[in-house]
């Protein structure tokens, strides 16, 4: 018996000792992506810290963090940077409410409802996803140069104007939302919604008191992840609404305006700014992604 023992021992041992170069591999690979990630920020922070000199920060890492916040903070003064601040702030929170507004319904319909054509309405949704953002923004231009464009523009101007920001980013966020919430609705378990049924209430019932509260956090997550979409969106805004100052300007149009007259410091400073908004929403998301944020997961 015991050299059975000893040899089951050894070959554990060689069996663990045989995952160390896969799990090294794998390590390397990841590391090397988030190692390019945290270059690309620092190289930034680096860029705008006094001096621009990486010894400086090593030396004196409290008195470059905070030339780097001055610096980053400088373009604030601008009256063309706070329009810019101010209209992507409005223009992404009126987005993420429009998103979840539409997102709710639609992923409780396709998670818990089979009807014809389901497969071309989930594949349709994909569309804004998968689609070039100059495609999305050209194709916006052209359906506003359609008769029926035309009539809601006698009422309501939209391109060139404020709303087109809007309607661009809500072209493309709210297809990220939709998701979530499908994701969302598709993890709880729809026992308890057929209990209510049984007990008198009806379908909207059943939603209302039952499916959304269970799904509030999934709900939070889809908003805060059609916000930070629709933070980051470019192509669409600059071919749909374009990059007039103080009239359709946005923080990544502002970078792009600052980048073509050659002010680079300008440029990575509202980079900056959109990258602390980013965290922000990313450290929401992670709290509300946790194992728990869509739900109670369903239980066999």
């Amino acid at each position: 018996m015991m050299p059975l023992a000893r040899d089951t021992e050894q070959s554990t041992q060689r069996h663990v000792a045989s995952d160390v170069p896969f799990v090294c591999a794998l390590a390397v690979v990841g590391g090397l992506y988030v190692l390019l990630i945290l270059a690309m920020l620092l190289a930034d922070v680096a860029f705008l810290a006094p001096g621009h000199g990486s010894a400086d920060i090593i030396r004196h890492p409290l008195n470059a963090l905070s030339g780097t916040l001055a610096n980053a903070l400088a373009p604030l003064r601008t009256p063309e940077i706070r329009y810019a601040l101010k209209l992507s702030l409005i223009s992404c929170t009126v987005t993420a409410i429009l998103s979840v507004y539409v997102a709710v319904p639609m992923g409780y319909l396709l998670s818990r409802f089979h009807f014809p054509l389901k497969g071309l309405m989930d594949a349709v949704l994909d569309i804004p996803i998968v689609l070039p953002p100059l495609v999305i923004g050209l194709s916006l231009l052209i359906l506003f140069q359609t008769p029926a464009g035309r009539f809601v523009q006698r009422f309501i101007p939209v391109t060139y104007c404020v709303p087109s920001v809007i309607l661009a980013q809500f072209a493309v966020a709210c297809a990220f939302a939709v998701r979530t919430m499908r994701v969302t609705f598709d993890q709880l378990n729809p026992r308890t919604e057929q209990v209510a049924l049984t007990l008198g209430c009806n379908r909207f019932q059943a939603f209302w008191r039952i499916a959304l509260p269970e799904a509030r956090r999934g709900v939070l997550t889809a908003g805060t992840l059609a916000w930070a979409r629709a933070l980051g969106e470019f192509g669409p805004i600059l071919v749909f609404s374009g990059a007039t100052r103080m009239r359709t300007e946005v923080l990544p149009t502002s970078v792009f305006l600052e980048l073509s007259v050659g002010n680079i410091e300008a440029a990575v400073a509202v980079s900056l700014l959109m990258v602390i908004a980013a965290v922000v929403v990313l450290l929401i998301v992670r709290v509300a992604g946790s194992e728990t944020s869509f739900g109670r997961a369903v239980r066999p």
